[in-house]
Protein backbone atom coordinates (compact mmCIF):
# COMPACT_ATOMS: atom_id res chain seq x y z
CA UNK A 1 0.00 0.00 0.00
CA UNK A 2 0.96 3.51 -0.52
CA UNK A 3 2.23 5.95 2.01
CA UNK A 4 0.36 8.59 0.66
CA UNK A 5 -2.75 6.43 0.84
CA UNK A 6 -2.22 5.02 4.17
CA UNK A 7 -1.44 8.78 5.32
CA UNK A 8 -5.55 9.48 4.06
CA UNK A 9 -6.95 6.80 6.28
CA UNK A 10 -8.33 7.59 9.70
CA UNK A 11 -6.82 6.64 12.93
CA UNK A 12 -9.21 3.99 13.40
CA UNK A 13 -9.02 2.64 9.43
CA UNK A 14 -5.09 2.36 10.36
CA UNK A 15 -5.52 0.40 13.61
CA UNK A 16 -7.61 -1.94 11.99
CA UNK A 17 -5.76 -2.09 8.90
CA UNK A 18 -2.83 -2.77 10.91
CA UNK A 19 -4.21 -5.68 12.55
CA UNK A 20 -5.59 -6.74 8.92
CA UNK A 21 -2.06 -7.25 7.69
CA UNK A 22 -0.61 -8.89 11.49
CA UNK A 23 -3.04 -11.62 11.13
CA UNK A 24 -2.21 -12.06 6.68
CA UNK A 25 1.40 -12.21 8.22
CA UNK A 26 0.65 -15.05 10.68
CA UNK A 27 -1.61 -16.59 8.06
CA UNK A 28 1.31 -16.49 5.75
CA UNK A 29 3.86 -17.99 8.24
CA UNK A 30 1.72 -20.77 8.96
CA UNK A 31 1.10 -21.90 5.08
CA UNK A 32 5.40 -21.21 4.91
CA UNK A 33 5.87 -23.51 7.55
CA UNK A 34 3.69 -26.45 5.83
CA UNK A 35 5.99 -25.49 2.35
CA UNK A 36 2.36 -23.97 0.79
CA UNK A 37 3.35 -20.46 -0.41
CA UNK A 38 2.98 -19.25 -3.54
CA UNK A 39 4.43 -15.88 -3.39
CA UNK A 40 6.81 -15.49 -0.44
CA UNK A 41 7.92 -11.42 -1.43
CA UNK A 42 4.33 -11.46 0.19
CA UNK A 43 5.27 -12.13 3.02
CA UNK A 44 8.27 -9.00 2.70
CA UNK A 45 5.42 -6.70 1.27
CA UNK A 46 3.52 -7.68 4.20
CA UNK A 47 6.33 -6.66 7.14
CA UNK A 48 6.75 -3.55 5.33
CA UNK A 49 3.35 -2.16 5.44
CA UNK A 50 3.24 -3.15 8.71
CA UNK A 51 6.21 -0.86 9.53
CA UNK A 52 4.57 1.88 7.52
CA UNK A 53 1.39 1.67 9.24
CA UNK A 54 2.67 1.85 12.63
CA UNK A 55 5.65 4.83 11.82
CA UNK A 56 2.41 6.85 10.80
CA UNK A 57 0.54 6.13 13.91
CA UNK A 58 3.80 6.84 15.92
CA UNK A 59 4.19 10.43 13.60
CA UNK A 60 0.15 11.10 14.83
CA UNK A 61 0.70 10.18 18.12
CA UNK A 62 3.81 12.76 18.23
CA UNK A 63 1.31 15.58 16.99
CA UNK A 64 2.45 18.44 14.72
CA UNK A 65 6.63 18.98 14.73
CA UNK A 66 7.14 23.01 15.46
CA UNK A 67 8.99 24.72 13.24
CA UNK A 68 12.45 25.23 13.67
CA UNK A 69 12.46 21.82 15.81
CA UNK A 70 15.29 19.48 14.51
CA UNK A 71 15.39 15.31 14.98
Amino acid sequence: MNVKELRELSLDELQQKRADCREDLFRLRMRKAVAQLENPIRLRQLRRDIARIETILRERARGPKEPGQHE
